[in-house]
């Protein structure tokens, strides 16, 4: 059984769009968020502790909206923006300090840990995580510092920062528009076909079918 590390039922909807209903269930787990400029770091180091808390193989997401004009920014920190300023806010401020069009992107690091190693090596930024915790782990001698295997998977869309619309989806999707549309005015399935998520998702479900034949 494959664990979806989530405490959001809206991307476990979003995930069994890909893969089989019968193999892979929610995991309410709250594990360590470390802080980084990039994704990929953050979602293998989630991985990582999930997969030593579930002992069963697991599926951690980190995304993010990243606005061009404001450096990336609110990136890796999307969560924790969107719980403090909100949504809205963000737009606000990309329309006080931006010129049209205000372009940014939706970003999704999947990362996939079941304690076994792969034929082909993670990604790069993966190796030097791995290599760090082993570091670690032959300094501590502890077991959380073990430089587990993280198979890492990406997706991003391009859009841009528009006034909110729409009443679906979650997170950003309201001010977030790609192709005349905000991800909150498509139906779960149009937003599935060209999300972020959507296009990490597909590339794990290959990968991730020819893992378990």
């Amino acid at each position: 059984m494959l664990r979806y590390v989530t405490t959001n039922a809206g991307k476990v909807r979003e995930a069994l769009s890909y893969l089989d209903d019968d193999d892979v269930s929610q995991l309410d787990f709250d594990y360590t968020e470390v802080q980084a400029s990039d994704l990929g770091p953050i979602a293998a180091h989630g991985a990582r502790e999930a997969y030593r808390y579930a002992d069963e193989p697991v599926l951690v997401d980190d995304a993010g909206l990243f606005i061009d004009g404001f450096e990336g920014f609110p990136g890796p920190y999307s969560s924790y923006v969107e719980d403090t300023l909100g949504v809205e806010a963000v737009h606000r401020l990309a329309a006080a300090e931006l010129d049209e069009p205000r372009r940014g992107s939706f970003r999704c690091v999947l990362a996939y840990c079941d304690g076994e190693p792969f034929e082909a090596s993670p990604d790069p930024i993966d190796r030097d995580d791995r290599t760090v915790a082993a570091a670690r782990g032959a300094e501590q001698g502890a077991e959380e510092t073990e430089a587990l295997p993280v198979k890492l998977f990406t997706g991003s869309v391009n859009g841009r920062i528009v006034p909110p619309r729409g009443e679906g989806g979650f997170g950003y999707d309201p001010i977030f528009e790609h192709d005349g549309a905000t991800f909150a005015e498509l139906s779960a399935a149009e937003k599935n076909g060209i999300s972020h998520r959507g296009r990490a998702l597909a590339k794990f479900a290959t990968w991730f079918a020819e893992r378990t034949e």
